[in-house]
């Protein structure tokens, strides 16, 4: 079971690095990168329905493993997508692009490793809720603010980290729905900042740093998710100077990986030359 668990969380993995590939590819090809444009590219679209089996497949591999292996094991979509990125751009990787990757792969299995599992059922009110999704909203768009004078790099990264804080907002909720108390309109709440994540991640892919929009959204997403958890859900934060020091030394390497990772993966082409 372990195995099979494996297996399907590295094949859940490929599928989402080529779907965010395929998107990114799309996005950066043109100057019109809103959603409502994209949802009538079929590359776009193939590649949503690429993250869409990637997700399913991470969910059925939840069935059968851990978290602890299940969730290491999703990291790997960040080896695949830089591949997958350059096949499209009709380019070999460099590198210097898989080096950091790899460095920022280490440091996220690190950090997922120390956060300890949580059996309790979850439960959310509706103050807290709402504090959520204001809370997880009013940084998006202060990230969004910064991100519009920010130089490429910069920008694509920010926007990444918007939509990554977002969808782990989205995480939290949905941890709710499936596994403890909620309200109705819970249901209706968990769309919204899904799909202005999206929203949000297509302008940083159309930057056209696709390696560290990708690596941003990889390191923001579970972060944010897992202090969500341990403000609202009182889920456990690693304990003790093992666990202290391995975190530390995770997020450093995240840190260095994805700084490596901006001055080493080249911009996307120009909706010009892509046409070409």
């Amino acid at each position: 079971m372990t195995v099979l668990a494996a297996g399907l969380a590295l094949l859940g993995s490929l599928f989402f690095a080529l779907g965010a590939a395929l998107q990114q590819f799309e996005a950066a090809s043109t100057s019109r990168a809103g959603l409502g444009y994209l949802v009538r590219r079929p590359r776009w679209l193939l590649g949503g329905l690429a993250i869409a089996g990637g997700t399913a497949l991470h969910i059925v591999a939840l069935k059968y493993g851990p978290l602890t292996l299940v969730q290491p094991m999703g990291v790997a979509s960040l080896l695949f997508a830089l591949p997958c990125a350059a096949a499209l751009q009709r380019r070999r990787p460099r590198p210097g692009e898989l080096a950091s990757a790899a460095v920022i792969a280490i440091g996220l299995i690190g950090l997922v490793l120390v956060v300890p599992e949580h059996g309790g059922n979850p439960h959310l009110s509706t103050r807290e809720a709402v504090t959520l999704l204001v809370t997880a909203a009013g940084a998006a768009l202060a990230l969004w603010a910064v991100a519009r004078r920010a130089a490429p790099a910069a920008r694509a990264c920010l926007l990444a980290v918007g939509a990554g804080v977002l969808y782990g907002a989205t995480a939290t909720l949905t941890r709710v729905l499936v596994d403890g108390d909620w309200q109705l309109w819970f249901l209706f709440a968990v769309p919204m900042p899904a799909v202005i994540a999206l929203a949000l991640l297509q302008r940083a892919y159309a930057v056209g740093h696709f390696g560290v929009a990708f690596a941003a959204l990889q390191v923001a997403d579970p972060l944010t998710a897992v202090a969500f958890g341990a403000l609202l859900l009182g889920e456990p934060l690693p304990t003790g100077a093992a666990s202290t020091l391995t975190a530390l030394a995770a997020a450093a390497l995240t840190a260095a990986g994805t700084v490596a990772l901006a001055r080493n993966t080249p911009m996307s082409p120009s909706p010009e030359v892509t046409a070409r």
